[in-house]
């Protein structure tokens, strides 16, 4: 073999840029939590985290907390309380336009938007969380249901119109969506049709956003649709772990062109046994940008 010639400097060795590792978790109140969130990076070494159910006002948000394990850009929407998103990152990102629409005329801080300096190139990440609506599936005798109902279609709407102008492009949608749609996204489909979150209605609602924004389910992605998949054990439940009654209801959806960019998922099951854990469980997307 010819070695090199003296003086003559070494072929560079090109490596390819890592994966974007992006996490959604409904923390359940992000200052309750707090702690649970070093637990999280520790386990899934993630590069953007998307919570929901913050809980927390602007003015009271953790950033110290956050910034300490890394996530030094972060944006937040959050209320006294009540529902609330935040995204955490390493990289960079600047916040969309229009970032947390006031959807349902409400401005009850379910959506934030922002764009990410990703290694491939910026990628357009949207994270949701849609409400819960009751326990009663009937619009006309639950105004939670009906809420739900309406934040989905104008949330369809809304999918609808950016396919029009063109389509969602090098863009990820996460969040807690509420809404367990396939027959395996739940513990019992017969059992389970009459109950909020896999009612007929939402998981045709949820189809047709999804549909609306050519969006890609990205668990699914890995996950055939005849197996199991679940990221919510209830807190009724004596022990959670052995009757493993869950529902699929925090969701990554990410737009055709980055579909082919999947690498990996990991739903961190173990996360629902911890000490004072959220009844949802962190998920793992890994995509190639």
């Amino acid at each position: 073999m010819a070695g090199r010639k003296k003086g003559a400097e070494a072929p560079a060795v090109i490596q390819a840029a890592r994966p974007l590792r992006i996490v959604t978790w409904n923390i359940n109140s992000v200052r309750l939590r707090l702690p649970l969130l070093a637990d999280l990076v520790a386990a899934l070494d993630p590069d953007v985290i998307c919570l929901q159910e913050t809980k927390c006002p602007d003015e009271h948000f953790p950033h110290e907390g956050a910034g300490a394990l890394g996530f030094t850009h972060r944006a937040i929407r959050g209320m006294k309380g009540y529902n609330g998103v935040a995204i955490l990152s390493k990289l960079p990102f600047a916040t969309r336009d229009g970032a947390d629409p006031d959807w349902c005329g409400k401005g009850d801080c379910r959506h934030l938007a922002v764009e990410l300096d990703a290694p491939g190139g910026p990628v357009e990440l949207h994270d949701f969380y849609i409400p819960a609506g009751g326990d009663i599936p009937d619009r006309e005798k639950n105004v939670k249901f009906a809420h739900k109902l309406d934040f989905v279609a104008e949330a369809t709407a809304w999918s609808a119109k950016r396919k029009a102008e063109g389509g969602f492009r090098r863009a990820a949608l996460v969040g807690d969506l509420n809404i367990a749609p396939l027959e395996h996204d739940v513990w019992s489909h017969k059992q389970l049709l009459d109950v909020v979150s896999h009612t007929p209605i939402e998981t045709q609602a949820l189809t047709a956003m999804m549909a609306a924004g050519e969006w890609h389910d990205a668990l699914r992605h890995f996950v055939p649709v005849d197996q199991k998949l679940y990221t919510w054990w209830s807190y009724r439940a004596a022990d959670w772990r052995a009757s493993d009654r869950g529902r699929r209801l925090d969701h990554v959806w990410v737009s055709p062109d980055l579909a082919g960019g999947l690498r990996s998922h990991r739903v961190l099951k173990d996360a629902r046994g911890w000490e004072k854990a959220s009844d949802h469980v962190p998920v793992l997307v890994e995509v190639a940008t």
